[in-house]
């Protein structure tokens, strides 16, 4: 079987020696703190009329983590879609998610960014209704089969499939696939580019650092917004391959040249040694400090709130 890798020629991955060191040694030796996880993003009781709203305004809702209910061009869409209380049997969630499954409008698609427990949830996809399709990366596609009876569609970085009138592109990602001891890299990773209407969305999955993000901004001008991951990154030596930092996350939205910038991937579960508050704090920092200055705003959303992107004002 086929095993990807990463577009980034500098990526590599941590081997047994630092796997050792970060779940064995560091610990023992006090090195690796573990911080007590703190309180959860904060959240909101859904706004069900706007979730359900047929117009097309183009909206995302928060389900928590790196999991969205978006709307544009009047239709609806589901990524990385993770409603339970625990991750990888391991990983509870703190806090409750903004949406349950029965409260979703009717979807056209789901998009799913890679295979990592946090993100493709296997009761998430079960449960939806059979004749909504999946959109996972190459090598994805038979795993999601195999679980509910559905149309699956695999994309390869940079194709594009055009579904309800949304046009769905894979777009590159420094990250990697795992879900069984043995099946590392055998399925492929990636963020999404969706288009509806003349609007633009970039839901960048998971990713660490790479130079890829002025390619996807160049590919796609005027992008509406850019979703990107904040937290996961301590410790930094060990998880630089793997996950952006607060102040990556915001350079990367500068080079994608979107216009609001949707911060993910932190708040519900603590995958890494930082509080679960951190990534926020840290990301609000750089934007005082850094960010840039030209009209395009960061949006601080609440599990739950639904964002009219147009606007970028919030709606509860």
């Amino acid at each position: 079987m086929t095993r990807f890798a990463n577009p980034d020629p500098r990526h590599r991955p941590n081997d047994f020696r630092a796997i050792w060191r970060w779940g064995v040694t560091d610990r023992l030796s006090g090195r690796r703190r573990v911080s007590p996880p703190g309180p959860p993003a904060p959240r909101v009781e859904p706004d069900l009329d706007l979730v359900h709203e047929r117009s097309g305004r183009p909206r995302l809702t928060w389900i928590g983590h790196a999991s969205f209910l978006g709307a544009m061009g009047g239709r609806s869409f589901l990524v990385d879609p993770v409603f339970g209380r625990r991750v990888g049997w391991v990983y509870r969630r703190h806090g409750l998610p903004g949406l349950s499954p029965h409260q979703l409008p009717e979807l056209s698609v789901v998009l799913v960014t890679h295979n990592h427990y946090d993100h493709l949830e296997r009761d998430a996809v079960r449960n939806l209704a059979p004749e909504i399709p999946v959109v996972v990366p190459a090598g994805l596609g038979r795993r999601v089969e195999r679980w509910s009876l559905r149309p699956v569609v695999e994309l390869e970085w940079w194709q594009t499939i055009e579904i309800d009138g949304l046009h769905i592109t894979l777009v590159p990602a420094r990250h990697w696939s795992r879900r069984r001891i043995f099946d590392t890299n055998r399925s492929l990773w990636g963020g999404f580019v969706v288009e509806g209407g003349d609007q633009r969305v970039y839901f960048a999955g998971d990713t660490a650092w790479f130079d890829g993000f002025s390619e996807i901004g160049r590919r796609f001008p005027g992008l509406l917004a850019a979703v990107l991951p904040i937290g996961g990154y301590s410790p930094a030596w060990f998880m630089e391959n793997h996950h952006l930092n607060a102040a990556q996350a915001g350079q990367a939205f500068t080079l994608t040249g979107a216009r609001y910038l949707v911060p993910m991937h932190w708040g519900a579960f603590q995958l890494t040694d930082e509080p679960l508050a951190e990534p926020i704090r840290r990301l609000e920092k750089w934007w005082r400090r850094q960010g840039p200055r030209d009209g395009r705003e960061m949006i601080l959303q609440a599990v739950g709130e639904t964002v009219v992107l147009e606007t970028g004002e919030a709606a509860r």
